[in-house]
């Protein structure tokens, strides 16, 4: 199938599980999770109709930006955020999904100071307590706020989850029904710059249950561009 073909049964999926859990289909945002796929490549996605792309490198995200590969859709961030890239990513994308840090918060701030604007970002949360794993705990969540709403040049989102690999049915939808908990819980808190209005969560093989349980933006990735050609050892140090 082509990529417009792809996304197009994506978006039939995705309306079907809204609609299966009560929900209407406008609520939720597909964002295309466009790693390792060549700036022609998201082209043709957003041609086909996709309105966000995520990223989760930020060099590959500059070099395809400055191909023209996302004109005509808004850009999220969506891999772990190193220190000494936020200076290439604020002002660049519309939202980024992995802020997990006190100091993230405050790099972000400055920046977007300069540049004189303010900058959208979610909270990552480690909701599995994963030791290899980025994001914050989920009861360090609270005080992470009250941090965040310090910086004015921040704007809070909303929450952003991977839950861990599982193989036992259920246990992923036990994980996106406590980030929903989370969302609503959080939801309550009034500051100026923090908000709740996206739940990040779900991927091409767990989207459908992360709507289930109240997801509103879904990453979807090899769903629409085909699985991930990732290079062999023997390709990035070749003998000799």
């Amino acid at each position: 199938m082509s990529i417009a073909e792809n996304a197009a049964a994506v978006c039939e999926r995705i309306d079907a599980a809204a609609r299966a859990a009560g929900r209407e289909p406008a609520e939720i945002t597909l964002v295309a999770a466009s790693k390792m796929n060549s700036a022609d490549r998201v082209a043709q996605a957003v041609a086909a109709g996709i309105r966000v792309c995520g990223e989760n490198r930020v060099q590959e995200l500059l070099e395809k930006r400055a191909q023209g590969a996302y004109r005509g859709a808004r850009l999220h961030f969506i891999g772990q955020l190193q220190k000494n890239k936020v200076r290439q990513l604020v002002g660049v994308c519309d939202l980024i999904q992995s802020v997990d840090s006190g100091v993230l918060l405050e790099l972000i701030d400055a920046r977007a100071r300069a540049l004189g604007l303010r900058q959208d970002v979610l909270i990552e949360i480690n909701i599995g307590d994963e030791p290899s794993k980025s994001g914050l705990s989920a009861d360090g969540l609270p005080a992470f706020l009250e941090t965040a709403a310090r910086y004015s040049a921040v704007a809070v989102r909303g929450l952003m989850a991977i839950p861990p690999i599982s193989y036992a049915s259920g246990e992923t939808r036990a994980h996106f029904a406590r980030m929903y908990q989370l969302f609503i819980d959080n939801s309550v808190k009034k500051y100026d710059n923090v908000s709740m209005d996206f739940l990040s969560m779900g991927m091409s093989g767990d989207f459908e249950d992360a709507i289930a349980e109240g997801s509103n933006l879904v990453r979807v990735g090899s769903a629409i561009f085909g699985a991930r050609a990732y290079p062999r050892k023997a390709d990035v140090n070749p003998p000799g």
